[in-house]
Parts: structure tokens; sequence; C-alpha cells
């Protein structure tokens, strides 16, 4: 790509400051939501809005929106963004790179004195990644009024509830209904994201054009036993709640393997066992279910056959097992009108047929399509690797997503075409 507006040093220099707040290791970082790192990292991106000439604020829901003013303030915004919370074992790019570059789409726009039709707002969200309360996606949906009953009251390992968080990072639950956005008042969303995933490496393109996003099912499982000693209590006659967790765990993986050609991924990433001692039978097993499948209609049959298995799992060893339902969501595609305009603004840099691809993972982009169209860019990452601090892009890629993503919201905008920022 022939990249000649988006400053990209501006935009690693902002990634790698970035990193250095809740650093765990060379590339590492540990950044979980709602915590005295998180807003070090969201006053510092705040900061950078305001010098990009955006007014900035960080809302009651925790989310920091940055806003360029346009010519005729009522019309429904362009929204830019993603999340700079991460998991605890992460690297330094997923979500960072799509905030970063939909701050320096927006100042680069500012600094050539260009004012948009439409006012342009890039969104830092809260609690993307649902890592620390078991349930992400928080701020994207708090914006969108919807939030689910109980939901300040999910507790972190620590026994922090959200509400206690939340308060003392800044947010106020008190203000939430003033901040929730009304309808039509988006006019699209755009989220400039690393792949996580390898079909961009394989394929030796930088970029990429999303064309829709898997439907995630979370579950929290507790399976029941009941505790004994490890010595004296006879094998056919313990109820071993551990036992049981293996077998589903095991059974999901084989049920999620057996969409032949899919895209169907199962995983289990969290486990606890009670009473948690080695000469004792364990009683109680609490573990997450995260399955995902770009098909309904598929992942709806996997998850039938995951009951079946419980239930013949928990008759086998004499357990109960009870199901909270943290998140469900159906897939969602991109606007074709979007992706046109992404492919439009590839040509414009010379690029032909950049390649188009699902998400696997989600994003904050998945709920707000339920408010408004919905666009998204990935950029190509090493091997594949993220939620891991071995992830990586280079900076040679995350320039040409976000000259990418600069290109689009010109055309969005209305503003292609002017002086040498429009190519």
């Amino acid at each position: 790509m022939n990249l000649t507006t988006i400053n990209a040093s501006r935009v690693m220099a902002r990634i790698d400051r970035l990193a250095q707040i809740g650093k765990i290791s060379d590339t590492g970082v540990c950044r979980l939501a709602l915590t005295v790192e998180d807003r070090l990292a969201v006053e510092l991106a705040k900061a950078w809005m305001e010098e990009a000439g955006m007014s900035a604020r960080i809302d009651a829901f925790g989310n920091l929106i940055g806003r360029l003013e346009g010519r005729d303030p009522s019309l429904p915004v362009l929204m830019l963004g993603s999340h700079i919370d991460t998991q605890p074992y992460a690297g330094r790019f997923d979500g960072i790179v799509g905030v970063i570059g939909a701050l320096e789409t927006v100042q680069t726009i500012a600094d050539n004195g260009w004012v948009p039709e439409a006012p342009i707002e890039v969104v830092s969200f809260c609690d993307e990644e649902g890592c620390r309360f078991n349930k992400g996606l928080f701020g994207v949906r708090g914006m969108l009024g919807k939030l689910e009953d109980g939901e300040l009251d999910r507790t972190d390992k620590n026994g922090t509830t959200r509400r206690e968080a939340l308060l003392a990072f800044g947010g106020n639950p008190d203000k939430f209904a003033e901040d929730v956005r009304k309808p039509g008042g988006i006019a699209a969303f755009l989220e400039l994201h690393i792949e996580q995933g390898p079909v961009l490496e394989s394929l030796g393109k930088p970029v990429g054009i999303v064309t829709g996003i898997s439907g995630p099912l979370w579950w929290t499982v507790d399976l029941r036993g009941f505790a004994g000693h490890a010595g004296s209590v006879p094998m056919p006659m313990r109820r071993d709640a551990l036992v049981g967790a293996a077998k589903v765990v095991v059974g999901l993986q084989a049920l999620a393997s057996s969409a032949k050609g899919a895209p169907t991924v199962g995983t289990v990433g969290s486990l606890k066992v009670f009473p948690d001692s080695r000469n004792i039978i364990p009683e109680h097993v609490q573990f997450t279910v995260d399955l995902r499948d770009i098909d309904i209609a598929r992942r709806d049959l996997l998850e039938k056959q995951l009951r079946g298995l419980l239930e013949a799992v928990c008759r086998e060893h004499g357990l109960t097992y009870a199901i909270r339902e943290d998140t469900n969501s159906e897939p969602r595609y991109c606007a074709d009108w979007i992706m046109r305009t992404i492919r439009e603004a590839a040509g414009d840099l010379g690029v032909e047929s950049p390649p188009e691809l699902m998400s696997g993972p989600f994003h904050d982009s998945l709920s707000m399509s339920y408010a408004c169209d919905y666009g998204m860019i990935f950029v190509r990452c090493r091997d594949g690797i993220s939620h891991n601090p071995q992830e990586y892009a280079s900076a040679e890629d995350i320039a040409a997503g976000t000259e990418l993503l600069y290109r689009t919201v010109l055309r969005m905008s209305g503003l292609a075409g002017r002086g040498r920022g429009g190519g």
C-alpha cells in the first residue's frame, strides 16, 4: 500500500505507550476492565483525543468517548472504535489497534482542517473482554440500553462487584439512563482489529474485510457430587464432580470437532474445584463453556447435544448440574454497503480484491450491529496468536489497516477527494 496520509510512527508510539500500563513482561499486558490500570490507560487515551481536536468524556458506563463535531451536530454520528481493556495474559494489540487507529483517523482529518458533515465519534468501550466479571461487551451494551438484570452484582475472583468497580473507576449507575443512545442516533460503526487468526497470514495479505461475526454462547456450569475421603470410598461408589466435568470437557472438544470443515469452536477456559484438596473427592466443580459458530442452526444443534451429554454424565456419576447462560448471540453480518465502501477505499490505495473473511472472536461490533450497520477491517497478526503475550502485528500492517480505515471514513463522511487525503 502507498501510505501517504496517516502518521504511522505516531500510531505505533501510542500503542507502545499503552503497553507500558499493566505491563507483565517484555510484550505481555494485564489491564483488566475497571481497574486502576484501565483508568490510567483511559486517561492517557482521553488526552490523545483532546490533542487530536476532539472533545472527550467518560460516560456513566465507563466508556471513553471522543467527538469531532460535524457541520450539522444533529445528524446521526459515524462511530469508530474498539477497546483497551485486556485479558489477564494478553498482548499489546487486541482492541488497542482499533482505538488508536480510529484516533489517528480523526486526528488526520482534523490536522487537514476538514469538518465532516456529520459528527464522528471515537469510542474506547468499557469491558469488552468480559474476563473479570465473566460477561463482556459491558460498555457497548450499556450505551445501547441492553444491560441485563443483575449485571452490576456480578463479582470478580476477589469478591468485588461490578458496581463497586465501576464506581471506583468513575462510572455512575445512577446516570445510566442519561447515557443510553437514542434509536437512530448512530449512523454506522466501523472497527479496526487484529484478525486473531491465521487466515490473512496464510494468504500473505496485510489487511482483510470482515463479512460477519460468529455467534457466541457462554455458559457457567455447576456440577455437584459428594465429597468423601480419597482413600476409603470405593471407585464405583463415588460421586466425583471433577470426573464428570472432565468428561464434559472432552465431550465438548469432540462435538465442536465433529463439524468437519466448519469454523465451529468450543472451549472450557476456566475451572474451579471444591474443596480443592489432594485427598478429598471433588464435590463441586464450576466451569465455563464458550461455543461459537457462524451458522446458528449448527450451533443450536451442538448446544442440544451438549445438554444431552451433561444429562448422561450426571446420570452415570450421580451428579446434578445447573447452567447459567452468560451470553447468547446469533451470528451478525456486516453491512453490504460498508463492505463495498471498504473495497472502494482499498481501490483508492491500489489494492484490488482484499481478502474477505468471517470473525470467530466477538467484538464490540457484535453489539453495535443491533443498533446500526457495521463494518470491520482486519489486520494480519503473526501465527494467528492472540490473548497471549506473543501476540504481534507489524507496524507496517497496522499502518496499512489504519490507512484503509481512514480512507473508508473519508468516503463515508463525504470527504473523499479532498486534497492529498483523498488519494
